[in-house]
């Protein structure tokens, strides 16, 4: 009877052993979900916001400065004495505070140029991942107040101050070196333009891309297209507005591991995404470039 006793239970931990070996198994076989990270290395490429959202409790202070054109086709000499639009006295300053109070929300405040403010948030709806489950893109949404408290007598009422920006934010990480974006914009003005086919909404195409050159370097390269409220706009005095629609901007990153900084030219002077993709003076085909860059700095509020 003992013996038989012995047998079975030498069988039972056999099978229970076998199940074991089994489940160790599956569960090595288990595919590990895998979130992609850096798709861009900021939060924003250029001009432009990313889909980049940084780390709960992490307070992020940029500035940013756009300068005069480099050449003006009537300057003459005075483009080399205001050695290409660095030292002649027009810089617009964008000064910004954004936290990150979750994992898939941002928010910020900034001082905007030109007596203008800024405030934001902006949300990360899905997140590029491999593994049990797929999902080939990361999606953000971006919305964006702006106010001009700059006194203006033809607009008194505070209503009339505030535009708001709405950006859906679609990236893809291709590999370890390029990673594209899109941009659908959207741009709400309180107030009607003046103008043929007037509108309160203006909207624009972007798209954005970066290449890593090396572990401390990227190459990006933004260009937005607006797609209505560009042409015979007309201020109060008479005046004829044409826009110019076309944004394109190339620059590079270069990170220095407490700091990232960011240099590029493009055909824009202004600050503001709004003015950029809405109210953009600056035409390519008149050379109208400027240089600009953003200094990027992290601070953690946790410790």
């Amino acid at each position: 009877m003992k013996k038989i006793l012995s047998l079975c239970f030498l069988c039972l931990s056999l099978a229970a052993s076998a199940q074991d070996s089994v489940n160790t198994e599956e569960k090595k076989e288990a595919p590990k979900q895998k979130f992609t990270r850096a798709v861009f290395n900021a939060t924003k490429i250029i001009n432009m916001q990313s889909t980049e959202i940084v780390n709960p409790g992490i307070l992020q202070f940029m500035i940013s400065h756009h300068f005069s054109h480099i050449w003006n086709k009537d300057g003459g000499k005075q483009n080399i004495a205001q050695f290409f639009g660095l030292n002649s006295g027009v810089a617009h300053t964008y000064l910004s505070f954004d936290y990150s109070p979750a994992k898939f929300m941002n928010a910020g405040v900034a001082m905007a140029g030109s007596s203008k403010y800024e405030g934001w948030l902006k949300f990360r709806i899905l997140r590029q991942q491999t593994g049990k489950k797929n999902v080939p893109v990361t999606v953000g949404w971006y919305s964006m107040m702006n106010v001009n408290t700059a006194e203006d007598p033809d607009n008194e009422f505070s209503g009339n101050k505030f535009a708001f920006l709405n950006q859906l934010l679609i990236s893809k990480k291709f590999n370890d070196k390029i990673s594209v974006q899109l941009m659908p914009t959207w741009i709400h003005f309180n107030v009607v333009p003046y103008g043929i086919n007037n509108s309160n909404e203006v909207f624009s195409m972007g798209l954005a891309a970066k290449y890593k050159a090396t572990s401390k370097l990227n190459i990006t390269v933004e260009y937005a297209r607006q797609l209505n409220m560009y042409k015979n706009l007309i201020t109060k005095s008479g005046t004829i507005m044409n826009y110019n629609p076309d944004l394109l901007s190339l620059g590079v990153e270069i990170s220095t591991g407490t700091h990232l900084f960011q240099f590029y030219v493009g055909n824009t002077t202004d600050a503001s995404a709004i003015d950029q993709l809405a109210r953009n003076t600056s035409a390519l085909k008149d050379g109208n470039i400027a240089f600009g860059f953003t200094i990027n700095r992290s601070m953690n509020l946790k410790k």
